[in-house]
């Protein structure tokens, strides 16, 4: 009897545990199926969140670096709209195309082709792709890209979203050596200089890419669809401090490959270059100075006109302008000025610095960063010595390098310009002596500097650096400076009568410290 009890006892321990089991079993499977679930639905809500984020149109997408005589325009907006069937396409081009793009028809109205070219059937706000752009954000892509999945564009607005305001761009796969770069853009001194930045938050990168920025940006910009792009607004973006951000992470995936043949390729070169010489002189850029070191000019050079007309009231028109002298035409004055230094020496002439290149001279070795032109006096009894001057005379005569000599018009003074067609240009004005005082014939009663001076200022003459080499100064110059321009006019610089300009102010001392450059 006792056995059966104990026997019914054990079996009865044995159903309750397996009940205790059973119940934590069943709240352990409940919780784990919970947080599955909440996963689950977290995913979901991710998921959906995206596509209806892409599906609400906030995006839209532009092409614009595209090439008439060749390119692979259908194919990409045919794989763009696999991945994004509702986002708008923005074809942006310069004139109509031909040949014509061999695009499908699409009567959803989700490609457009927007034709910049001014037509008398087409309004100027409808010509503005900016008008067509009701989207947060715009993604411009190159042409002959491929886009597999929405992560890229996602990934983008991701990174976007952390950074407000910043341009974000993802090289292509045959852009493996994408670059960032900085940019010093100076438009008072027309300049423009790149340097390399181990960094991927900079204000331009190379290469084919993709860029995603707000639209809000393009509207901020004053040509955001200028070409050559993306050149063209990052440099735009650079003088609104806005800043690039690299994702070395992501890549474009390219389409069919392009330009290969060599005939393309020079074609594409062509282009390029009369694209970007368009952009740098629409943007008032005469010197570029790439991060390898070389230089480009986009100003004036002796076989064109200078940057600016004729000067009224000694004020030149970059002033007015609150620019200084284009980098160009200092090039070029001081090509001039070397040019008649080593004629008037190795004819024996007499000759020293005067008015503002003294000043220039003293201050920085180099001409004013604002002047337009060199001063020179001669001694008028060394004038025969010169057989340019004595030619010049009679007859504007060009010499054996280009350089014209002639007789100025405007008062008894000599005149040598960098060409026929340039006519930046050294002024060489004949002083003699009479009862120890420097005199000349013919004055400019609008130059406070313009006159006479005691002789013992060039007994004897002295040297001093200017445009790259030793000139002849007079000696005592700060002495000579201060007669002619008054008490502290070397620490103290002026623009002549600044009090007309539409910025007046003087400049500071140290901007009259220029970086020379002499191998124009």
């Amino acid at each position: 009897m006792r056995i059966k009890i104990a026997r019914l006892l054990m079996i009865i321990v044995v159903l309750v545990n397996l009940a205790v089991l059973h119940h934590i079993w069943k709240l352990l499977s409940y919780h784990e199926s919970k947080t599955l679930n909440s996963s689950v639905k977290l995913n979901l809500v991710k998921n959906n969140s995206r596509k209806h984020f892409l599906n609400n149109r906030n995006v839209t997408i532009v092409l614009r670096d595209i090439e008439f005589f060749e390119n692979n325009v259908a194919e990409t907006i045919e794989s763009l709209q696999n991945i994004f069937p509702r986002l708008k396409i923005l074809i942006v081009v310069d004139s109509l195309p031909y040949p014509p793009l061999n695009l499908k028809r699409n009567d959803s109205q989700d490609v457009k082709m927007i034709n910049l070219q001014v037509q008398l059937h087409t309004s100027a706000e409808k010509r503005n792709p900016l008008f067509h752009i009701r989207t947060k954000y715009v993604l411009f892509l190159p042409d002959s890209v491929h886009i597999s999945t929405t992560e890229l564009l996602l990934t983008m607005l991701s990174e976007v979203d952390k950074h407000p305001h910043n341009i974000i761009s993802v090289p292509s796969s045959n852009s493996m050596s994408a670059a960032c770069l900085q940019i010093f853009l100076s438009v008072k001194e027309w300049t423009l200089q790149y340097n390399h930045v181990d960094e991927d938050v900079c204000d331009s990168v190379t290469g084919r890419q993709a860029l995603l920025l707000e639209a809000d940006i393009l509207r901020m910009l004053p040509e955001p669809f200028m070409i050559p792009f993306p050149e063209a607004i990052y440099i735009q973006s650079s003088a609104k401090k806005l800043k690039v951000r690299l994702l070395r992470s992501t890549m474009l995936r390219d389409g069919r490959a392009l330009f290969q043949s060599p005939h393309a390729q020079w074609k594409l070169q062509q282009l390029t270059q009369a694209r970007r010489a368009h952009m740098f002189r629409t943007l008032g850029i005469k010197k570029v100075v790439r991060e390898t070191g070389s230089v480009e000019w986009y100003g004036c050079n002796r076989d064109i006109p200078r940057c600016f007309g004729s000067v009224v009231g000694d004020m030149p028109q970059y002033l007015w302008e609150d620019k200084w002298t284009p980098p160009c035409c200092l090039a070029g004055l001081r090509r001039t000025a070397r040019h008649v230094f080593e004629h008037l020496e190795a004819s024996g002439v007499r000759y020293w610095l005067e008015g503002g290149s003294l000043l220039g001279a003293m201050r920085a070795g180099d001409i004013l960063p604002w002047d337009y032109d060199v001063d020179v006096g001669i001694y008028r009894d060394d004038v025969p010595r010169c057989s340019w001057l004595v030619r010049a005379q009679s007859t504007s005569v060009v010499d054996d390098h280009g350089f014209v000599w002639e007789k100025a018009t405007e008062g008894d003074f000599y005149r040598v310009q960098l060409s026929r067609v340039n006519h930046l240009h050294v002024d060489l004005f004949p002083f003699y002596e009479r009862n120890g005082t420097m005199t000349k014939d013919s004055w400019f009663p609008t130059h406070k500097q313009d006159r006479e001076f005691p002789a013992h200022f060039l007994h004897p003459l002295a040297s001093l650096q200017f445009v790259g080499r030793l000139v002849s100064v007079p000696n005592n110059i700060r002495d000579f400076l201060e007669l002619k321009f008054g008490p502290g006019a070397v620490e103290n610089p002026e623009y002549p009568d600044h009090s007309k300009l539409r910025f007046p102010r003087k400049p500071a001392f140290g901007e009259a410290v220029v970086q020379v450059d002499y191998d124009y």
